[in-house]
């Protein structure tokens, strides 16, 4: 299966959530309310963080998998069945620990109104539930992953998203917005996503039905998966802990406020993304020169093809939020928003040195940087909050991913290629983010203003293509141009 294939049902598992979730969000704020959204904001993603709980297995399944590609099939199933065991147990633990941080949480920081505060501690147990529930899923779909089933398991996360955000939706038209209903629909989607990926994994790994577990091979994963998961558990913490933050201090409707636009500007990476995946064998099977020149050019790629959409993101946001989420929750989201799209667009960038890092065998160096930012982010965002609000913390959360992109670059070896390029663009972005935030979407001087910076970025961003890139576009193929930069295999 060719990278550039597999790296387009990456795009297209990653646009379909975004699409859906345009059409069901204004319906979840007109059924459930702000506040009930805010409450499951901050549930969903205390199931995202503790499903991490899987020790890094996902990751280190699909590479243990994928380097027995020419074994015997007995021990891709004795690889399958451990990693399956170990996530359960795994899952379960976590399961313990979100039902006593949840329930702490809920029950004594988070600002809520009290007939809410019962409809939440009602709820808890189930969203603890759901915890074996993710990390078993994050093994299966790392062991399709590893035999290279990648049109598979996109099939079932689309699948599976759709019915996650559905589900709940139905519930609350049909019967009640009560937390507990909407949280068992939520479980219900995830358990039939389960079952089609038990299925495919039955048929692709199990011989005779035979349950073999290795203590040997459950070494090998766990060693492998350690540092990723340490890396896992701590990112997202850092993502997440601006929402419990705000939450804590400003209440639950900033959270809705702060949690809408950056569910919606974070799908800027899905392109980046999309590439980095696809990028990473390539990287972990070539030296030193040849990675600088790979991730030099797919730095140059990212902001020819991602800098313009930012910028037109960032003049349009407030007309879109305003229409989609309505005037008052638009209003007060779109700056927060803008800011973000700045941190977006830099992490996007800071997923290169990221990958390299994973992909030269030291993923350790990623979690010790993330370690190390974790009292100064938090020191920063206590500031913020208590003197600008959730402005405040889309500023600290764009100059991490700066820092980030900076650090990392550093340690992996990666010089800065095309920084003023990068630079220039980033400006230019940022006066963006002004001017669009001083004038009102009726004043002609807010779109004179983006069709001059508009120009100028598509100039610079033309100019900084790779000159076979660049060739290749004039010729007509987006597919050319990723076979050219992700030729050959994902398999090794």
């Amino acid at each position: 299966m060719s990278v550039s294939r597999n790296t387009a049902y990456n795009v297209v598992g990653a646009v379909t959530p975004l699409l859906l979730s345009l059409v069901t969000v204004p319906i979840y704020l007109r059924l459930v309310g702000s506040e009930r959204y805010g409450v499951l904001a901050i549930a969903w993603l205390l199931l995202g963080y503790f499903g991490l709980f899987d020790l890094g297995l996902g990751r280190s399944t699909a590479f243990r998998i994928a380097s027995q590609k020419g074994e015997a099939a007995e021990r891709r199933t004795r690889t399958f069945w451990t990693a399956l065991t170990i996530n359960i147990g795994m899952g379960l633990i976590g399961a313990v620990l979100l039902l006593g941080a949840a329930t702490y949480f809920f029950g004594h920081i988070f600002k809520v109104s009290p007939a809410m505060r019962a409809e939440i501690m009602a709820a808890v147990p189930l969203l603890a539930c759901a915890v074996p529930i993710a990390t078993v899923t994050g093994v299966l779909t790392g062991a399709m992953q590893g035999r290279e089933k990648f049109l598979q398991t996109n099939i079932v996360s689309t699948i599976s998203t759709a019915l996650f955000q559905l589900f709940p939706l139905s519930v609350a038209y049909f019967w009640s917005p009560n937390l507990t209903l909407l949280l068992g629909a939520a479980i219900l989607a995830r358990l039939c996503a389960i079952c089609v990926l038990i299925y495919w994994c039955v048929r692709e790994f199990v011989v005779e039905n035979v349950l073999r577990i290795d203590v040997r091979e459950a070494a090998l994963l766990l060693k492998y998966g350690g540092w990723v998961n340490l890396t896992s558990l701590i990112g997202p913490a850092l993502v997440m802990v601006d929402r419990f933050a705000i939450g804590a201090v400003l209440g639950a409707t900033a959270v809705t406020i702060y949690t809408v636009p950056f569910q919606l500007t974070q799908r800027i990476q899905v392109v980046p993304g999309a590439l980095t995946n696809a990028l990473f064998p390539r990287l972990s099977s070539v030296g030193g020169a040849e990675q600088r020149v790979l991730v030099n050019t797919a730095s140059m790629t990212i902001l020819g093809v991602i800098s313009v959409p930012v910028l037109g993101a960032i003049f349009l946001l407030e007309p879109f939020l305003r229409l989609w989420v309505g005037p008052h929750i638009g209003g007060e989201a779109a700056q927060v928003g803008r800011i973000m799209l700045i941190g977006f667009w830099v992490n996007s960038f800071a997923l290169l040195p990221f990958v390299r890092l994973q992909a030269s065998g030291r993923p350790d160096l990623v979690a010790k940087t993330l370690i190390a930012e974790v009292p100064f982010y938090l020191l920063a965002l206590y500031v913020a909050l208590q003197h600008f609000s959730y402005v405040g913390a889309a500023v600290v959360f764009s100059v991490r991913c700066l820092v980030d992109y900076g650090i990392l670059s550093l340690l992996s070896g990666s010089r800065l290629h095309g920084w003023r390029a990068t630079g220039a663009v980033g400006v230019l972005l940022s006066i963006g983010v002004y001017f669009a935030g001083v004038w009102a979407v009726t004043d002609w001087r807010l779109w004179a203003t983006a069709l001059a910076l508009g120009g100028v970025v598509a100039g610079i961003c033309i100019r900084s293509l790779p000159a076979e890139i660049a060739s290749r576009l004039r010729r007509g193929g987006v597919t050319q141009v990723a076979s050219k930069i992700f030729p050959g295999r994902t398999g090794r």
